[in-house]
Order: structure tokens, then sequence, then C-alpha cells
């Protein structure tokens, strides 16, 4: 092992075109220590591993492997590491190392093309495993559960944002049409249509629900949504205080109230919402959602302040 190591070293080092003088400087040691190093006379304290291998740019287990190549920089060898083991926790590793190239002005063409391959290579993964994560919450629960519906509303979402919003949409209709008198059944197939795009489906199906199931705030949170995505403010707004009217603490309708007045430029009335909804949201403890309203606030008091 030691050999290989010790050999490592030696090609590691003049493939980045260092001498023995400069590795030694930047490693804090002498260059008579790199050429013991090197010779297999002595081996590294094990603390100086890692500012090692990140002086050749490549891991700690690299140098001690039999064939290792050499790459431009520390980030695009942890690229390439994900990309070979596809373990998220490579991923954030080679993430960090590309962020700080960026950060620092020092990334090149070709590091972006590294950086776009691990996200790549992440993106596959999400899709793959997204989708597994929420079936496997559907097992854990039951439909009389609200986390059950919760799930079943963000897999729509998710299924949507990865191209696959008409599968959605037909696997959502069959489950609406073996249970019609479910209430939650035509909100998630108001959701598929309203997460791929078809606005005017999704409220033709929200006025037929609404009849139906007038006691369901959600629904009112989707048809005041899909109203405004018309630009029918006045309905929209109507929907969502009805939503508020019949469940106090629904803050994605207050939500989408705030963002709609800033749309139409009134934006002392969103603060108000925002401000209102910050102090909500503070009082339950939620510690990082007041983040949104807050910034919200702030955003429109300085628009008022113009």
């Amino acid at each position: 092992m030691s050999q290989s190591f010790s050999q490592n070293l030696k090609r590691l080092r003049t493939e980045k075109n260092y001498t023995q003088e400069e590795a030694a400087q930047f490693l804090g040691v002498t260059s008579q220590t790199i050429s013991r190093w090197e010779c297999g006379t002595t081996l590294p304290d094990v603390m100086l591993l890692p500012e090692i291998a990140r002086l050749y740019c490549v891991t700690v287990d690299d140098l001690y492997r039999d064939h290792i190549d050499a790459y431009d920089n520390y980030a695009q060898r942890l690229g390439d590491l994900y990309s070979h083991s596809g373990k998220p926790e490579d991923f954030i590793r080679a993430d960090e190392e590309f962020r700080k190239l960026v950060n620092c002005g020092k990334c090149t063409a070709d590091d972006l093309r590294y950086y776009g391959i691990i996200h790549q290579r992440m993106m596959a993964y999400c899709i793959r495993k997204g989708p597994e994560l929420f079936d496997k919450g559907l097992n854990l629960t039951d439909k009389n559960d609200e986390v059950y519906w919760k799930i079943r509303r963000q897999k729509i979402y998710f299924l949507s944002m990865i191209g696959r919003g008409q599968e959605s949409i037909d696997q959502q209709l069959k489950k609406m049409q073996e249970t019609p008198e479910e209430p939650q059944e035509w909100i998630c197939t108001i959701a598929a249509y309203t997460h791929a795009g078809d606005t005017e489906t999704a409220y033709q199906y929200f006025l037929q629900a609404v009849k139906k199931f007038p006691d369901q705030a959600l629904l009112y949170v989707y048809g005041g949504d899909l109203c405004r995505e018309m630009k029918k403010y006045k309905e929209a707004f109507e929907y969502w205080d009805h939503a508020i009217a019949l469940d106090d603490t629904y803050c994605d309708a207050k939500c989408s109230k705030g963002f709609c007045y800033e749309e139409m430029g009134e934006y002392r009335k969103a603060y108000e919402i925002w401000t209102a909804l910050e102090e909500e949201i503070r009082q339950k403890g939620w510690t990082y959602s007041v983040q949104l309203p807050r910034q919200r606030a702030e955003a429109c008091a300085k628009k008022m302040e113009k």
C-alpha cells in the first residue's frame, strides 16, 4: 500500500507541474519531507492527508489506489466520484466545492460542464426517488388521515413538474370515477389539471365540485387560485374569503390574497395581509415559515414608500 501511495504522490505532483519545493510550501513541510514521502522512506501524518489530497485534486482514498487519474481541481474529482457512486452525500460534497469555484470567480467552462453533469445525475435520482417516497408515505397512512391527501396532492404536483402531468390526470380521473362522493378525489383532480396548466378544465371541475361539497374549505382555495390565474379577481377574493370563513387556519388562502393584492398593485392591502399572517404564524411557533410573510411585508412597505 505504501508503495502505491508514494508512487501516487510523485506522479500526481509531476502531473500538476509542482516542484517538491512548491508542494512543500503548500503543505507546510520541507522539500526533503516531500522527497522522503515519494521515496517511501516515511509516511505523512494522517492529519495531513486531506491537505495532500486537496493539493493534488483527488480524495484521500485515491492516494492509495493502484490506478488514479489527475483532475484539474478538487471539485472535478468530487464530481467524478459522485458520478460513479450516485450517493447524495457525494453530490453534496461536490456541489460545495463547485460553489466555492463559482463564488471566487475561478470556474472554467469545463468546470461548469462537470457541475452540470452532477446536477443532471442528481435530477435523475430525485425523479426516481420522489415517487417512491410518496408511495411509501401513502402506504403508511389511510384515507381518513389528512396527511394521506397532502401526500396525494404533493405527488400530483411532483409528477407534473417532471413532465408526467397527463399521466397524473389520467390516474386521478380513474380514482375520482371509482369514488365520486369523495370530495378529496375531486380536489386532487382539480390539482392535477391545475398543475398540468389546464386552468379552464380545472375551473370547470371546481364549479361542479363546489356544488356537491360546499363545505370543503380547500376547494375554495383552489377556486380562488384558478380565478386569479384567469384574472377574475373579484371572484378570487370571494372564494378565498369563503375558505377562510370555513376554516380560519388556512394560511394558503391568506397567502394567495397577499400575492394577488401585490399583483394588482394594492401594496397597502397586501402589507396588511402579510403582517397579520406573520403574527399568526409566529404565535404558532413556525420559525421558518414566518420568513415568507415577513419578506413580503418588507417588500410591500418599500413599494409603498415610492
